[in-house]
């Protein structure tokens, strides 16, 4: 490979990663589950497609009653959860001021605030509703056959309590005649809780019926992370149907949980019945958006879940709820860049410096790669005058020239691609990070110092994306600039320019790594460039002597 095509792979991938990154955080939806893999897997025993299966459509509803009517109001120290007349959860509320914090303006928007000193400041919020209030509602249960259906939701639960707090127990009646549906629920401070459903009919017959975990929260939605449903059963496989996707009926056997998410928080139901449930995911009229619900012809236990997405709470409740959190395809490596993370966070109680904690981590890891990198970089550099020569001697015979640039590497082991290597190793690591720090609830509203008040926001003064982007030139400044193309050499100096541009709207996190990576390779840089001067400076006054 002769030198231009080296500095073409250069920075052919320099490029590359600007444009997945621009391309991942405008544009890119996130991982549709329709794919190859998938649709081979629907074939087996945990999915199939039966059109007359029971699901929304099937369950008419004439009249029901208005959702407005509220049973019961479940009282926590952050949190409100509200139980309407047909039993099922209307809304919850989170009160964690974490939570409250306005959502951030758009760019222009809040370029403009920033010059207005006039405008007042966004009021916080009291408190955050996590459900829409026109939506298909948690616990809601629909039964096949329509005039029983229809009864039941023209038809009130009662309740054992109106007002009740955490680790008590209530129980929701519902009178129809010929049978009587008992929900005993508890919930507890984690916002989990425990159902058990039961019936009461003088022929012990129970019909066939679903209970759902309801629309997916609508607190945090965004374009460009996973919303929509999301299931596990007891093989550990996990099946995602993402909002519009839902094009047909599909029913899955041994499911262990089932959820409906957004950016930040879900509502789920689960089981610890090690043969699971059976979930069927049917299509919302109009939006093909899924909507989840469990099949049951016997009285059941299960358990829920409505929330946020936070690891530590998901896992204590039960480990296999952490596989709600979803990070696209890099999810198996990007659970570990977490779990890492969120371990230097216990150790140094701040995301901030463990966000730079982990940034020294992945540089010790990657340095043996990234000393061997530099040093071929340097030796490329002390090349390039007989790179140059070798250029002119065989120019317009491409083939001459690249077997001579072969024998000139080899001669004094160069490696031309010996500084890509750290480059492209690099990639997964930033995009594990950005999804992790794009993801994470853990971050939302956590501070760092001075002026980074929330790391899972953009800088609101923009001075971290110029300090990534002074410390990138800085980078380019200490680097051997092995390029003979100068056409190249130019365009390779504004890559700085361009970052600083398109990252200036990213999370904070993710530029604050960003930038204490490029600081760590300058220094790093620095240190090799001493050694390797020292080194030559030792040769030579050896030659010299003898």
């Amino acid at each position: 490979m002769n030198k231009n095509n080296n500095t073409n792979l250069i920075l052919a991938i320099a490029l590359s990663f600007l444009f997945i990154a621009l391309y991942s955080y405008f544009f890119q939806k996130p991982n549709k589950t329709t794919t190859q893999t998938t649709k081979q897997e629907t074939a087996n025993n945990h999915t199939t497609t039966s059109p007359n299966a029971p699901n929304a459509q099937n369950f008419s509803v004439t009249q029901t009653i208005p959702q407005e009517n509220l049973l019961s109001t479940i009282s926590f120290e952050h949190a409100r959860i509200e139980i309407d007349s047909l039993g099922r959860i209307k809304q919850v509320y989170l009160k964690d001021k974490k939570y409250l914090t306005p959502k951030q303006k758009g760019f222009l928007e809040h370029v403009g605030h920033l010059f207005s000193p006039k405008e007042n400041p966004q009021t916080p919020l009291k408190e955050l509703p996590l459900l829409a209030a026109d939506k298909l509602k948690p616990l809601e249960v629909r039964f096949l056959d329509p005039t029983l259906n229809n009864k039941a939701f023209n038809t009130p639960y009662s309740a054992s309590k109106t007002a009740l707090g955490p680790n008590e127990q209530l129980v929701l009646t519902q009178d129809l005649g010929a049978l009587t549906i008992i929900k005993t629920l508890t919930f507890y401070d984690d916002l989990h809780y425990d159902l058990q459903i039961a019936f009461k009919s003088p022929n012990n017959i129970i019909p066939s019926y679903v209970i759902t975990n309801g629309y997916r929260p609508v607190a945090d939605l965004d374009s460009y992370t996973f919303s929509g449903v999301l299931l596990e059963n007891n093989d550990k496989k996990i099946e995602k149907i993402e909002d519009k996707d839902a094009k047909e009926i599909k029913r899955f056997s041994n499911t262990l949980f089932l959820s409906s998410v957004d950016r930040y928080f879900t509502t789920l139901l689960f089981t610890k019945d090690p043969q699971g449930f059976e979930a069927l995911i049917d299509s919302e009229i109009g939006t093909k958006n899924p909507l989840g619900f469990i099949s049951l012809k016997n009285e059941a236990t299960l358990h829920g879940y409505i929330g946020p997405k936070d690891y530590r709470s998901l896992k204590a409740i039960s480990p296999m709820l952490t596989d709600v959190i979803e990070y696209g395809l890099i999810t198996f490596f990007a659970k570990g860049v977490f779990v890492l993370l969120d371990y230097l966070y216990q150790f140094v109680g701040n995301w901030g410096w463990a966000i730079i904690l982990l940034t020294i981590i992945v540089r010790i890891i990657l340095y043996p790669l990234s000393y061997k990198g530099m040093v071929s970089m340097q030796k490329l550099k002390e090349l390039t005058p007989k790179m140059k020569e070798l250029q002119e001697k065989y120019k317009g015979e491409p083939q001459k020239l690249q077997a001579h640039m072969m024998q000139l590497y080899k001669k004094h082991g160069a490696n031309p691609l010996g500084g890509c290597l750290p480059l492209i190793l690099q990639i997964p690591v930033f995009f594990a990070i950005y999804r992790v720090l794009y993801n994470a609830v853990e971050l939302k509203s956590s501070e760092w110092i001075l002026w980074i008040h929330d790391l899972s926001i953009m800088d609101p003064y923009f001075i971290l994306p110029l300090l990534m982007g002074a410390s990138m030139y800085w980078h380019q400044s200490v680097t051997p600039n092995t390029m003979t193309d100068p056409v190249q050499a130019k365009i390779f100096k504004l890559l700085p320019l361009l970052f600083t541009i398109f990252l200036i709207t990213f999370p904070a996190g993710l530029v604050l790594y960003w930038t204490t990576n490029n600081i760590l390779s300058v220094l790093q840089q620095l240190i090799i460039n001493k050694v390797l001067e020292n080194k030559k400076r030792a040769h030579a006054q050896s030659k010299k002597e003898s």
